[in-house]
């Protein structure tokens, strides 16, 4: 059972608190062994590989690049209902990501300056896909796609060859994706040799996708020579939700998440406790069929919450506060709580449009930010994986009417050098 919490209590303040600030993730000391992997990985390149995987994952490698025979042979062991699948969520997610491309812009400003932006894409992107039980080909979809929309002229993808094999949907997912090349790597080795090359694997200049804590540590260290989009938590989701929902269809909704990790939260908040009360029961009932009980059990138990208010209007405030990475808002009248929203990852609208449709299929990109950080952050989109940079042009007129400025602060500064270029072009 998830804890109860009140808002009309009088010491929900405290509970609520104890709630945000309850750790979910143990924190493994592995920065030491990582550092020790990278080292490893920049002096001794695809020979440290080698050796990595063998000690890590048991698997002795001939090669360290998939051949293309190797990808369409893993998409022919699929079935067609999941290449069909795969196809349709593609298409979907390749067009919502379209629609955010930015436009550049040039503009002549009051003094007679041109001046404006324009954004290029990266060169090249590495993409982490994990291996064994946490190997998600919807993952891939939403990491590669957006970078390929992007213009991203490289993209290389890495993932352990766990017990020898690779998931093969993962593979039929990178190929529909555009990712051909394709790496069976795993571990901190992996994002090390993305990040500085090797023989076989050039380096790329940017690292994006979820691991584990190696994997993680990984990225903390390596930022900076490369740029790295997020360092994931354990997964959230958010319910709001009235008594016209069906108790069943949101206790579904809070264990799509619970079920991914024991370190996952899911927060019902409701205005109704008889409804409350209906929902934790779903929640028992649900449970009993689910294959991974054990892990959704123990989400719910140790991290899961129903918190009831007095009145819908009141649910803001918490879900601002808990920033989560995944908010349904399941009530008669969703637009009016999400116009007074300010923090979630990615924002669920209805009784009809349960999270795990954006995990999938509805084309918003299902990398998000965790732990709060929805509060500064925003998901995985096109953006990611392109720059901006700024563009200026001064006519003589402009530089004559803008340049008295500029020199009065360099010489402010004390950069009397910066005062001269610009003093020079005025015959000063």
């Amino acid at each position: 059972m998830a804890r109860r919490l009140d808002a009309r209590a009088a010491d929900f303040a405290d509970a609520f608190d104890a709630l945000l600030n309850a750790g979910r993730e143990a924190e493994e000391d592995v920065a030491a062994t990582v550092h020790t992997i990278i080292n490893d990985v920049r002096t001794r390149g695809d020979a440290a590989l080698i050796e990595l995987t063998e000690r890590f994952d048991k698997v002795r490698l001939a090669s360290l690049r998939l051949e293309e025979s190797e990808i369409d042979a893993a998409e022919a062991q699929c079935s067609k209902e999941a290449l069909k699948a795969l196809d349709v969520a593609a298409g979907r997610i390749e067009a919502y990501h379209r629609r955010q491309l930015p436009k550049d812009e040039w503009f002549i400003d009051d003094a007679g300056a041109t001046l404006g932006w324009r954004w290029t894409p990266l060169d090249s992107v590495g993409l982490y896909v994990p291996g064994g039980t946490a190997s998600y080909p919807s993952s891939v979809l939403m990491n590669v796609i957006p970078a390929r929309v992007a213009g991203v002229a490289r993209i290389a993808m890495v993932t352990p060859a766990s017990g020898g094999k690779i998931n093969p949907l993962v593979l039929a997912a990178a190929k529909r994706a555009g990712a051909r090349e394709i790496y069976r790597i795993g571990g901190a080795q992996a994002v090390a040799a993305l990040a500085y090359g090797t023989h076989s694997i050039a380096a790329v200049d940017k690292i994006v996708g979820p691991g584990n804590a190696y994997v993680a540590a990984a990225k903390r260290q390596v930022f900076g020579k490369v740029g790295i989009d997020s360092i994931a938590g354990p997964s959230e989701i958010l319910v709001v939700s009235d008594a016209g929902s069906n108790p069943d269809w949101i206790a579904a909704d809070l264990l799509s998440q619970a079920e991914h990790d024991a370190s996952s939260q899911s927060i019902l908040i409701t205005d109704d406790a008889g409804f409350a009360d209906k929902v934790d029961e779903a929640v028992a009932r649900a449970l009993d069929t689910l294959p991974r009980k054990d892990i959704a059990a123990a989400s719910w138990q140790n991290f899961g919450a129903i918190i009831v208010v007095a009145n819908l209007d009141d649910a803001a405030p918490f879900v601002d506060r808990i920033a989560p990475e995944h908010l349904e808002i399941a009530t008669a009248e969703s637009q009016r709580l999400l116009a007074r929203v300010k923090h979630a990852g990615a924002i669920f609208l209805g009784r009809h449009t349960p999270e795990a449709m954006g995990d999938y299929i509805a084309g918003p990109n299902h990398v998000l930010p965790t732990s709060r950080t929805a509060r500064f952050s925003s998901g995985l989109s096109v953006l990611d994986f392109m720059k901006r940079t700024t563009l200026l042009s001064c006519t003589p007129a402009a530089l004559q009417e803008l340049g008295s400025d500029a020199i009065a602060l360099a010489e402010a500064e004390g950069l009397d050098a910066h005062a001269r270029s610009i003093a020079a072009r005025l015959n000063r």
